[in-house]
C-alpha cells in the first residue's frame, strides 16, 4: 500500500491535521510505527504513547488531544478506519481460474461467469453456482443446492442437497451446512429417526467460521439471516433462526427451534435451550447456559443465566461460600449450646 494522507482522509471520510502530500506505505502499532507507517489509537489507555509516536499519521477519535506536530486523521471510530485501510491495502484483484480438470461438475449443474472450481471440488446435479464463486479443494455442493454471486467456500466445506447460500458469503474450512437435524422419537427400546426434509437458508454477507455445523430443518428452513458472523466450532440446530448481524463466538451451541433477533451477541461456549427467543440486541456472556427467553436489549451471564450485574455479585459470593458455610456452622453450634432443655 502506498497513499498520501489526503487520499487516506478521503477514503475514511476523516479530518486530516497534517501534510496532505505525505506518503505512507505501511501499517504498524502506535509504539512501533515509523515515518512511513499508519498507526491507530482505538483504546484511550494507549494515549500516553502519543508524545513518543513517530508514525507518519495516527488515526484518532474526533475529540482526542494530540501533541503538536503529530499528523492525525480524526474519525468516529479509529478501529473501523484501521480495518478499512487494511482491507484496501491487502485487496487483490480477482482472477477466475475456471474449472480444474480434476474437479467434478455434474452435467445438470449450472455455473455462473468467472468461477473458480479447484481440484477435487464436486458440484452436484441441478446445483446452481453464481458468478465469481470460488469453490476450494474438497468442497461438496449437493444436488439442487445454490451458491450466490461472489461467495467463497473454503476447503472441505460441505453444502448438502437443496440448501441455499447467498451472495458475498465466506464459509471457512470444514463447515457443514445441511446435515440432518437431531430428531428421534422413542420406539420401545429404540429410537426411531424422524426424517429431516427441510433446508438451510443462508442469506447475503454471512461469514461462518471453520468447523461450524448448521443443521437442516425438520420441515421448512433453518435460517441464518444477512450479515451474521460466527466464530469457529459453532453449532446451530434444526429450525433455528439467527437474526441479522448477530455475532456467535466460538463453541456456541443453539438447540432446535430457537430464534435470535437482530444484533444478538453470544459469547464463547454459550448454550441455548430449544424453543426460546432471544430478543433484538441481547447479549449473553461466555459459558452461560440459557434455558428461558431473553427480552430485547438485556445483558445476561451465568448458569442459569441471570442479569449480568447480578451474576457479577453472585460470582464474587461463590468464592466466599466455604468461609460463609463455616461461619453459619459456628453460629448454629453456639445456638445449640445455649439452648435450654425442653421441660
Amino acid at each position: 500500500m502506498e497513499a498520501t494522507l489526503a487520499q487516506l482522509a478521503a477514503l475514511l471520510g476523516g479530518k486530516l491535521e497534517g501534510p496532505g502530500d505525505r506518503v505512507v506505505s505501511g501499517i504498524k502499532g502506535i509504539e512501533e510505527a515509523g515515518a512511513q507507517d499508519v498507526a491507530f489509537l482505538a483504546n484511550p489507555k494507549y494515549a500516553k504513547a502519543l508524545p513518543a509516536c513517530r508514525a507518519g499519521v495516527v488515526l484518532v477519535r474526533l475529540e482526542q488531544k494530540v501533541p503538536d506536530g503529530l499528523a492525525v486523521i480524526r474519525v468516529a471510530d479509529p478501529y473501523l478506519a484501521y480495518a478499512k485501510i487494511l482491507t484496501q491495502a491487502t485487496a487483490k484483484p480477482y482472477v477466475p481460474l475456471g474449472v480444474h480438470e480434476r474437479a467434478v461438475v455434474e452435467p445438470g449443474a449450472a455455473l455462473g461467469r468467472d468461477v473458480s472450481v479447484h481440484a477435487l471440488a464436486y458440484v452436484g446435479e441441478g446445483a446452481v453456482i453464481g458468478d465469481r464463486v470460488v469453490l476450494h479443494s474438497g468442497v461438496h455442493v449437493g444436488a439442487g443446492a445454490r451458491v450466490g454471486d461472489g461467495t467463497v467456500l473454503h476447503p472441505n466445506v460441505v453444502l448438502y442437497h437443496g440448501c441455499l447460500v447467498g451472495k458475498r458469503c465466506i464459509i471457512h474450512a470444514g463447515t457443514v451446512i445441511g446435515s440432518d437435524g437431531y430428531g428421534f422419537v422413542p420406539d420401545g427400546e429404540r429410537h426411531f429417526k424422524i426424517p429431516q426434509i427441510g433446508i438451510v437458508q443462508i442469506d447475503d454477507d454471512v461469514e461462518l467460521g471453520a468447523n461450524n455445523t448448521i443443521d437442516r430443518a425438520a420441515t421448512g428452513r433453518t435460517w441464518i439471516q444477512s450479515g451474521v458472523k460466527t466464530d469457529n466450532m459453532v453449532h446451530v440446530a434444526h429450525n433455528c433462526v439467527v437474526g441479522e448481524h448477530s455475532l456467535l463466538v466460538a463453541q456456541v451451541g443453539i438447540s432446535g427451534s430457537t430464534k435470535l433477533g437482530r444484533k444478538v451477541v453470544l459469547g464463547g461456549q454459550v448454550g441455548l435451550s430449544g424453543h426460546i427467543t432471544i430478543g433484538d440486541g441481547a447479549m449473553v456472556g461466555s459459558q452461560s447456559g440459557v434455558a428461558h427467553s431473553i427480552e430485547p436489549g438485556q445483558i445476561m451471564s451465568g448458569t442459569p443465566a441471570m442479569p449480568h450485574k447480578l451474576w457479577l455479585r453472585t460470582s464474587q459470593l461463590i468464592r466466599r461460600l466455604p468461609e460463609l458455610f463455616d461461619r453459619v456452622k459456628a453460629l448454629e453450634s453456639g445456638r445449640e449450646g445455649s439452648r435450654e432443655p425442653l421441660s
